[in-house]
């Protein structure tokens, strides 16, 4: 379990963030000089060096964020150009991409933190610019939408395997319908029907938190509360469930962790955005209390489950059910060890929980009269989210050679086929670095660095 109680502070993550910062802007420009985009977009290093493999172009979009983020986070105007030209020279063909299930990784890491940035004063954007970036976030959300399988209780967002798959990752998506909500797009379909598209998400959040989500209530003889499945299979033609599965997790019936954190993340940071809407308008869609009660619950097992389930120092196995952890004595009760002889860490999926865990824990102590739903107290999840934080901001998590291209070191990308760099004399995957990874890790950190400068707090629908 991660330590609770171990020395961390804001004060200790402060004098680590001007060194990540430096860091982070030397592997920005790396890529940009040196990466050949004719490859495809660059997903997950080898050997130190990134190179494209995947089903989709799915982290474009973190490539670019990531220059945005740095911006933010440093105000050198170099990155905010890296990030819009590239976005004007590359993302207009994820805007209406309606084969995927990634708007959310793509388009709101893009567009979306153009928008913002530009609504929050961080630099001069003529009118029709802002209009622009407006305008892409709206059609994302509707094209985004528009991939949808219906079912008893309402519906969800279908993953790039078919109308049959609910993805936990795409929870993140749901960003791009919010937005596109709050800027009063009208997405119409046949005959003119306008479809909400802020029901659409929270319909996909129902249906993540009921099937993707275990809350140790029977379900199965695997039902461990907090537990996540990657993908729920249905049958679309009548809309029920047949049995939870995995992509890229050991199994349907183990807990992929960066299906979790994705969760984690996902619910969290969605509440922030209830938050910002009227009981009038949550009402049309089954009232605050109702809603409220539902994300939460899931918000709260999954939370539990990664600080019952991650070792000591905040850093979890790529799969709590990887069969090689039952050689691995006590292994949750010392630090994560990325260089086992038996299964592999996934460090991305510990930059995106501990967001997770920062996000749940702010909203507790803003809704203190939920704080008994989960295990645990908001200040005990804020701390977890610090201990993971400060160990992904040293090493051997953060990656300080210049002549290795990633910034977050032991991510894992897809264990089962395979896809993994297994350096020499190794026996599993290390050392490697993902997109998402270090995309999620530069999130974290400026979350942290806004409260520390005590500046906005940083979401993905506020100003900068």
């Amino acid at each position: 379990m991660i330590l609770h109680n171990r020395e961390v502070s804001l004060d200790s993550i402060k004098k680590l963030l001007p060194r990540f910062w430096e860091l982070s802007g030397q592997k920005i420009l790396d890529i940009e000089e040196n990466y050949d985009t004719k490859n495809g977009s660059p997903v997950f290093t080898m050997a130190g060096k990134y190179t494209t493999r995947g089903w989709t172009e799915w982290t474009q979009g973190f490539v670019y964020g990531s220059s945005l983020l740095q911006f933010e986070a440093t105000g050198e105007a170099t990155f905010l150009e890296i990030g819009k030209k590239n976005t004007l020279a590359h993302m207009a063909p994820h805007i209406s991409h309606d084969g995927v299930h990634d708007h959310g990784f793509n388009n709101v890491s893009t567009y979306g933190n153009l928008l913002r940035l530009a609504q929050g004063g961080k630099y001069e954007a003529e009118k029709s610019e802002s209009q622009l970036y407006e305008l892409a976030i709206k059609i994302s959300g509707a094209v985004q939408a528009s991939r949808w399988t219906t079912i008893p209780e309402g519906g969800y967002i279908y993953s790039f395997n078919g109308p049959h798959s609910l993805f936990v990752d795409t929870i993140r998506s749901c960003r791009a319908l919010m937005l596109s909500h709050k800027m009063g797009h009208v997405y119409q379909s046949e005959n003119d029907k306008k479809i909400d598209l802020l029901g659409r998400a929270l319909d996909h959040m129902k249906a993540t938190a009921k099937y993707a989500v275990y809350y140790g209530e029977g379900r199965d003889a695997y039902d461990i509360s907090g537990r996540t499945a990657h993908e729920s299979v249905f049958n679309t033609n009548d809309g029920n469930f047949r049995c939870p599965n995995s992509q890229q997790g050991y199994s349907g019936f183990t807990t992929w962790t960066r299906g979790l954190a994705w969760a984690m993340c996902g619910f969290t940071e969605e509440l922030e955005f209830l938050d910002t809407l009227s009981d009038e308008v949550l009402t049309h869609h089954g009232g605050r209390k109702n809603l409220y009660e539902i994300f939460i619950k899931a918000a709260a097992a999954t939370c539990d489950f990664y600080l019952k389930h991650t070792p000591t120092d905040g850093i979890p196995y790529w799969d709590t059910g990887a069969p090689g952890l039952a050689f691995m004595e006590n292994y949750l009760a010392q630090e994560a060890d990325p260089f086992n002889h038996y299964e592999p860490v996934d460090a991305s999926a510990a930059a995106i929980a501990a967001q997770g865990l920062l996000r749940f824990s702010a909203f507790l102590k803003k809704h203190p009269e939920y704080q008994k739903i989960g295990h645990f107290d908001a200040e005990t999840y804020r701390v977890a989210a610090l201990v993971t934080t400060q160990t992904l901001l040293e090493e051997p998590y953060l990656s300080t050679k210049k002549n290795h291209q990633g910034l977050l070191l032991h991510s894992i990308y897809h264990r089962p086929n395979g896809w993994d760099f297994i350096p020499d004399g190794s026996k599993i995957p290390n050392g490697e670095a993902c997109q998402w990874g270090d995309y999620h890790l530069r999130e974290l950190a400026l979350y942290l660095q806004k409260e520390i400068d005590n500046t906005a707090y940083y979401t993905f629908f506020n100003h900068a």
